[in-house]
């Protein structure tokens, strides 16, 4: 029996603060901005908002390099600002989590600040810093964002410190007890000023399995990844046991770690006794991507890979517990430039709407990334200078350095950078598209006069229209338990380019199709008996005793009937 918890029934809507409303007139958007916007993201039907970092932060990694994790960011506000935020989006019955950055700090940080000035300092330990040899980093581990993971000590010889991201971000000390102190009364104060939970960022690096001296280098820079030295390593479930019981486990909130687990760990993770409510799964959302992570190489995946990803997650996850679903977040570029990336012809409010449904009918908790349910798209900008993301950069001059063609690599690399999913949100046709009455920090898509919030929802067979009837069937009367709680079943498994299941309570059944393709298929219309609950299409198409699947055709079907 499924236990029924308020962050299973829960819809979120992520929000990139910069870049949802700028309410002072900036270019930049702003906690403010997020309050007068509260009604939009009620009515499409979420009830629990996700707030990227608005940390106070030097923004070296947009906001998740915090300084402060107790103060808002003076380019987003007061903490009296996000107070408001918290209680007016009470008053409508929707819940506001936050991003929670607890693998490392900013390097401007008085903790980190404090261990650089003094070497005999507590805070020292706070963090690693480690002795090399010869002018040398400690070993030959790789940073995420490229170079050395390991940085000098400014005016002391052979000491460096441990920046898994980039330099200004050094990695927290998780042996050290009272940092950990530190961070849970940290984490237990927003909980007391109202916030009903976290996104925990990065949360699988914090256990390291320190080397000392060079691996075997697997790149051309002498250099070794350094993920398999920190990413879920061995005793990391003693660390999140102690972090749940110390602080989660006191509070009735929703938990979702960026957590990429393996299957036979996930008990342990998000079972009845897990260390979060939920996580996220990476297998289809970096199907574009290669092992190495190098974006300027495509990966040539397909459509039934996509689909065996998706659904194998959906399976996996629902024997051992609850899971986030997810098409695009702020480290994403738009899934509808990402699944359609080779035959963007195709890119439409059919294959949007496509795409949606498949989504929103998936078990697990939902969340919506602003302008995914208005259908917005990568934008195109002229040089790699236009791109504000630091990871675009590395990946582009990592691209150049292997020797591939110019312009293959800025191809590859604009299509697949963050600022696709960063772009200004499109609320109407008027100048910077609604968002701001200043010129907004990073250009707004030139597809705004037509892509809007504003016309989406002023047309009743919108892809917005589509999201929240969608949301609506999930959340609201006859089908809410079996669509919330049933089990996932895929269907049609044994036919390409068909993306197929089932949500099944008892004796409830709703299925969900897509033909994830660009020509007809014809089936047996007893497959398809039932109420037609959504359609992308205005009709179904019935020839000869054949349900006609169109193009990229999706449907929803009350299979009780």
């Amino acid at each position: 029996m499924e236990i029924k918890k308020w962050w299973k029934e829960a819809i979120i809507y992520q929000v990139y603060p910069r870049s949802f409303q700028d309410s002072n007139g900036d270019g930049t958007g702003d906690l403010n901005g997020i309050t007068q916007r509260l009604d939009y993201i009620k009515d499409l039907g979420a009830n629990a908002i996700w707030i990227c970092p608005m940390y106070k932060s030097p923004w070296s990694d947009y906001g998740y390099d915090i300084s402060d994790y107790y103060k808002v960011s003076e380019a987003f506000g007061t903490n009296e600002d996000l107070y408001r935020l918290i209680a007016k989006a009470k008053e409508k019955g929707i819940r506001i989590l936050l991003d929670l950055v607890i693998n490392h700090t900013s390097d401007e940080h008085e903790w980190f600040q404090k261990a650089l000035a003094n070497p005999k300092s507590k805070y020292r330990d706070y963090y690693f810093f480690k002795k090399g040899a010869n002018g040398k980093p400690p070993n030959n581990w790789r940073s995420y964002f490229g170079g050395s993971a390991w940085e000098p000590v400014p005016n002391e010889k052979n000491m460096f410190y441990l920046h898994a991201f980039t330099t200004k971000m050094p990695d927290l000390n998780w042996e050290n007890e009272e940092m950990k102190q530190e961070l849970y009364k940290m984490i237990n104060w927003w909980v007391e000023k109202g916030v009903s939970g976290f996104r925990i960022d990065a949360i699988m690096n914090i256990k390291k399995t320190m080397l000392a001296g060079d691996a075997q280098k697997d790149g051309s820079d002498g250099l070794v990844a350094i993920d398999k030295y920190i990413i879920n390593q061995p005793g990391i479930q003693d660390l999140l046991f102690d972090l749940k019981k110390n602080t989660f486990a006191k509070h009735d909130i929703m938990t979702v770690a960026e957590a990429a687990v393996p299957d036979d760990e996930l008990e342990n993770f998000i079972g009845n006794d897990g260390f979060f409510n939920m996580v996220f799964d990476f297998r289809a959302a970096d199907i574009d991507v290669p092992e190495t992570g190098e974006w300027f190489l495509p990966t040539n995946w397909t459509v039934n890979e996509l689909r065996d990803a998706l659904l194998t997650a959906q399976t996996s996850v629902q024997k051992m517990g609850w899971g986030a679903t997810y098409f695009e977040n702020h480290d994403q570029n738009r899934s509808i430039n990402k699944y359609f990336s080779r035959n963007k012809e195709d890119i439409s409010e059919v294959t949007k709407k496509m795409l949606a449904t498949i989504l929103l009918g998936f078990r697990g908790t939902p969340v919506i990334f602003e302008g995914e349910e208005i259908g917005m798209e990568n934008i195109e900008l002229a040089s790699i200078d236009e791109y504000e993301d630091v990871a675009t950069h590395n990946q582009y001059n990592n691209g150049l350095a292997s020797k591939l063609d110019e312009k293959t690599v800025f191809d590859l690399v604009s299509y697949r950078s963050r600022d696709n999913s960063r772009t200004p949100m499109q609320w109407d046709a008027s100048l910077h598209a609604g968002f701001s009455t200043a010129t907004p920090w990073l250009p707004v898509n030139p597809n705004y006069k037509v892509i809007n919030a504003e016309a989406a929802i002023q047309n009743k067979n919108s892809i917005y229209h589509h999201y929240k009837n969608l949301l609506s069937l999930r959340n609201h009367g006859t089908f809410k338990n079996v669509l919330i709680y049933g089990k996932t079943v895929p269907k049609f498994a044994d036919l390409d380019n068909i993306m197929a299941y089932e949500r099944v309570l008892n004796d409830q059944k709703v299925l969900y199709f897509a033909n994830f393709q660009n020509k007809t298929m014809e089936f047996n219309p007893s497959d398809f008996t039932g109420n037609l609950l959504s359609n992308n299409y205005d009709e179904l198409l019935i020839q000869d005793g054949k349900f006609i699947a169109q193009p990229y055709q999706a449907i929803v079907i009350d299979r009780n009937v």
